[in-house]
């Protein structure tokens, strides 16, 4: 029989060093002969990136040990910094020197491209007998040159660019054949979920000769993603002129006729902040394994030939990339309600059969794991999407007469998304009786181009407008406590939360993580890949410079009134630390309650273990000490 306690002061088994060792982040996948590698970090060692393998059923071993790690800084978030071939050589960046190297497992790395402190790779693939990379050249300038290239694999590796036709480019294929190179192009001042185009070139001695668009560009505003071919003459790629990212199969050879493949009113594709990024592959049998995401995401199986669609019944619902495939096998990594964050093998020949490879399971039974809910609240701007995620724990529950305090939590991008599952980071404070309301404000992804671009000129008005909508009415249905609401977000979403902060009482405490205050701060210092992003979110500069101040939460120092948890990386290139650092001195300068917590080492986004337990712990705390309750087993504050 379950014992009645105070919401936030229950005891729970989930503890902050759990939470950072429970599951791994999967930094792609690959088959390598009977083999799955794939790479993963490692919290406990500094958050660096391996690489593993195995076989069947075999323990896991590990490729790349200490200390190398792979990760590119390419675009900053990176992505694709390691790839193999065929017979299991390892190729990938270095995160420390951002060079190229190849090795043999049990051999020491050799680098295969020359130092340089100006130079990035990233997205690295193995195709056709070829290392395919994108190169990112930093000179005197604000925009880097970046090329798609080939890196030779001899003992004098060359490094051959294969085109360099636009500012950004990503997702290169190679034609069967290697005739051909299909890749996705786009320029300031557009990101790549607004306007791309896909591009097809003829390959000649090692490099492209002449290429042409042959999706996107022109007057339709879509944005093409992720070719892969399906014959000499026939391309696959995701596009999205009916408001949703769909599949199309263009037909070279046919003056570039295009179909759509399996229609449906759900995103075949997503936000392409990593590299690495894919929602689709071709596999054996004319057949194409997809996600599609409406909210939630799901796997299906299409006929490429007559469009027929199997959906595949699995728990993964969130998160969900197709990593790799070899004749009718999938690797596929994701989350769900049933399974934290893994890595697996879906065979389409047998699609009734997930065979997990890493992760994928908790330390702790399921009946620590809320279940979540999803719900469609009214805003101001249409409905608002969020998964609710209620207190639950399998030995206590609330006392009749009290309503949880509940923390909203505001994702990143912010053209990001959230989906139904529940991870460690969300169990931590459920199991504590803390209710986690997850919101897919306008301009999320999954939902369609329209609901995306709700944020147009919006932001710090439609995303705020949004969570407050949500926070209150989850208050209205009973679900929170109206005087215990908190709000918490990192990077864009520490924005919102700054924002909703400032103009509005609806929030108890707040928790920004390396979360942007001034708008024309983070014009001014944020790195290429973003520079113009601000453009379509709220204006060019100038010309939008009002805009800019009147939004900023620091040209409201006097409403920074709520206690507020700042943490920050004092590494971050994105979101530089002087953002958070003026969002500490105005709090102390209103005498307002509030802590600043700065990681030597973390950029934008925490790796390491001991970061990951330390603001855990830290916001907890924090919580308690504003909404007034006592967390079984925590730490003293002023510790932290």
């Amino acid at each position: 029989m379950s014992s009645a306690s105070p919401y936030g002061s229950w005891p729970s088994p989930l503890s902050a060093a759990d939470v950072a060792a429970s599951s791994p982040r999967i930094e792609g996948a690959r088959f390598v002969g009977d083999e799955v590698w794939w790479g993963e970090t490692v919290p406990h060692e500094g958050g660096r990136t391996t690489v593993r393998r195995r076989e069947g059923d075999a323990p896991a071993a590990e490729v790349l040990p200490m200390p190398w790690s792979a990760r590119s800084r390419v675009h900053e978030y990176g992505g694709g910094a390691w790839t193999a071939t065929d017979d299991g050589t390892l190729l990938f960046v270095e995160k420390s020197d951002q060079r190229i190297y190849a090795m043999r497992p049990g051999d020491a790395p050799r680098a295969l491209t020359p130092p340089a402190d100006d130079t990035r790779y990233g997205g690295l693939t193995w195709q056709q007998g070829t290392l395919i990379a994108v190169q990112e050249v930093h000179g005197d300038g604000p925009v880097p040159r970046r090329a798609l290239v080939s890196v030779g694999l001899g003992e004098t590796s060359r490094v051959t660019e294969l085109v360099a036709d636009s500012v950004f480019l990503a997702q290169p294929a190679l034609s069967p054949g290697a005739t051909h190179l299909a890749w996705v192009a786009w320029d300031h001042p557009h990101m790549p979920w607004d306007r791309t185009e896909v591009r097809v070139g003829r390959l000649e001695e090692g490099t492209v000769i002449e290429w042409t668009t042959v999706v996107g560009g022109g007057a339709a505003e879509t944005a093409p993603l992720q070719p892969a071919w399906l014959g000499p003459d026939d391309l696959l790629v995701v596009d999205d002129p009916t408001g949703r990212w769909n599949l199309w199969r263009v037909h070279l050879s046919a003056d570039l006729a295009r179909r759509p493949v399996a229609p449906a009113d759900a995103d075949t594709g997503g936000a392409l902040w990593g590299l690495g990024l894919r929602w689709h592959t071709p596999i054996s049998g004319g057949r194409i394994v997809a996600v599609r995401t409406d909210g939630a995401d799901e796997i299906a199986i299409v006929d490429a030939a007559t469009g027929a669609v199997a959906p595949v019944s699995t728990p993964l619902t969130s998160d969900v990339n197709i990593e790799d495939a070899s004749g009718s096998r999938v690797l596929v990594t994701g989350s769900g309600a049933e399974v934290s964050a893994g890595l697996w093998v879906l065979d389409a020949d047998r699609p009734d059969v997930l065979v997990e490879v890493a992760g994928g399971r908790a330390p702790w039974g399921r009946e620590w794991m809320p279940r979540p809910q999803s719900e469609r609240y009214d805003g101001p701007h249409g409905v608002v999407h969020a998964f609710r995620y209620p207190p639950t724990n399998p030995d206590v529950v609330g006392p009749d007469d009290e309503r949880p305090p509940y923390i909203l939590f505001v994702h990143g991008g912010p053209t990001g998304k959230v989906g139904p599952a529940a991870s460690a980071r969300i169990a931590y404070f459920t199991s504590r009786g803390i209710g986690v309301l997850d919101v897919n404000y306008g301009g999320s992804t999954g939902y369609g181009r329209a609901y995306r671009e709700r944020l147009r000129g919006q932001w710090g008005v439609v995303d705020v407008d949004d969570v407050i909508a949500v926070a209150r009415g989850a208050a209205a249905a009973g679900h929170a406590d109206p005087a215990r609401l908190a709000i918490a977000g990192g990077s864009a979403g520490g924005w919102t939360v700054l924002c909703a902060v400032t103009r509005s009482d609806v929030f108890a405490a707040g928790i920004s993580r390396y979360g942007v205050a001034d708008l024309r701060r983070l014009a001014a210092d944020t790195h290429d890949f973003e520079a113009r992003y601000l453009d379509s979110m709220v204006g060019p500069l100038p010309e939008a410079e009002h805009r800019y101040i009147e939004r900023s939460p620091l040209s409201r120092l006097e409403s920074l009134q709520t206690p507020m948890l700042l943490e920050q990386g004092l590494d971050d290139l994105v979101v530089p630390p002087s953002q958070s650092e003026a969002v500490r001195d105005a709090l102390a300068a209103n005498g307002v309650a509030h802590r600043y917590l700065a990681f030597e080492g973390e950029g934008h986004g925490f790796r390491r273990a001991d970061t990951v337990v330390q603001t855990l712990e830290a916001e907890i705390a924090f919580l308690g000490s504003i909404l007034g309750f006592t967390p079984a087993g925590s730490v003293d504050l002023a510790s932290v």
